[in-house]
């Protein structure tokens, strides 16, 4: 997938307290802001683009909630691509492929899995100051 992030118009930017409300709050909000862009629910890319945006939310609430108490999800849209993105403030930075490797049966490797299976794009950027992250994911529509 060819698509930068970058280049896509549409934003959307969600705060959540780091608790297990995060990831019924995350996914409505993805399934608005997706009928917003003009996705419909029945998009054979929305139901495992919810699946692996919850997981990243569980992820970030279960690792990441002593150090970092907001998740903000990021939100893009462009011609034929959808990408969000889960961000904390834990310094750690998994390696995603390494993931399909090292724990095939995890959360991180389904992520992984499920967003190659779709055509798509995963990657985790470090913030400036290196006291967080943000994991992309970005999907063909």
């Amino acid at each position: 997938m060819s698509v930068q992030v970058e280049a896509m118009p549409y934003r959307h930017v969600l705060d959540v307290p780091a608790m297990g409300a995060a990831v019924r709050i995350a996914r409505e909000t993805t399934e608005l802001v997706l009928v917003e862009c003009g996705v419909g629910l029945r998009h054979p890319s929305v139901g495992p683009a919810l699946l692996i945006l919850a997981e990243l939310v569980t992820n970030a609430v279960r690792h990441a909630a002593v150090l970092s108490p907001i998740i903000t999800v990021t939100y893009a849209h462009g011609p034929g691509a959808f990408a969000f993105a889960v961000r904390d403030r834990h310094p750690y930075q998994p390696a995603l492929f390494g993931a399909l490797a090292a724990a095939p049966g995890s959360g991180l490797a389904m992520v992984v899995e499920m967003t190659m299976e779709l055509g798509g794009t995963a990657v985790v950027r470090a913030d400036a100051d290196g006291r967080g992250k943000a994991i992309w994911i970005t999907l063909p529509l």
